[in-house]
C-alpha cells in the first residue's frame, strides 16, 4: 500500500492537515506513506483506501530478500501481478443532502436510527 490508508477530505479533496507541529512522518517501511498519525476528533472525514499493488521496483527486492521472501507467496504474486493493482476509495462522511444538512447544521453522525413498530412484529428502522 505505498498510497498509504486514506487522507482527509474537506475544502480540499485531498485536505492537508494529517501532520501537526511536532509530529513527524514516520520512516519506516509501511508507515512512511501514511498520511496522517494524529489523533481522528469527531466531526474529522477522512476516507478508507484498502489496496493491493503489484510493483515490480518493490516486489523483487521483497522477493530476494531472506528477511521478508518468507513471507510472501511468489507464485500468487507471480499469477495476479500482471493487472497492476487495485485501490478501492471509500470515504466515509454523509452523503445524502439531508446527513449533509443536519451535519453542517451541527447535528451528530452517523444518526442514530430509531425503529417503528409497524405491526404482526415488523420493525421499521428510520
Amino acid at each position: 500500500m505505498p498510497h498509504g490508508l486514506g487522507h482527509f477530505l474537506g475544502i480540499d479533496t485531498h485536505d492537508p492537515g494529517g501532520y501537526l507541529k511536532g509530529l513527524e512522518r514516520r520512516k519506516e517501511p509501511g508507515l512512511k506513506s501514511l498520511w496522517t498519525i494524529r489523533d481522528l476528533r469527531e466531526g474529522m472525514v477522512i476516507t478508507v483506501e484498502p489496496g493491493c499493488y503489484f510493483i515490480d521496483a518493490l516486489l523483487l527486492p521483497a522477493m530476494n530478500s531472506p528477511e521478508t521472501s518468507e513471507f510472501l507467496n511468489q507464485e500468487a504474486i507471480n499469477r495476479f501481478k500482471c493487472f497492476g493493482g487495485v485501490r478501492i476509495e471509500s470515504d466515509v462522511c454523509p452523503r445524502e443532502i439531508q446527513e449533509i444538512e443536519a451535519v453542517m447544521a451541527g447535528a451528530p453522525w452517523p444518526a442514530k436510527k430509531t425503529s417503528t413498530h409497524v405491526g404482526n412484529g415488523l420493525q421499521i428502522l428510520v
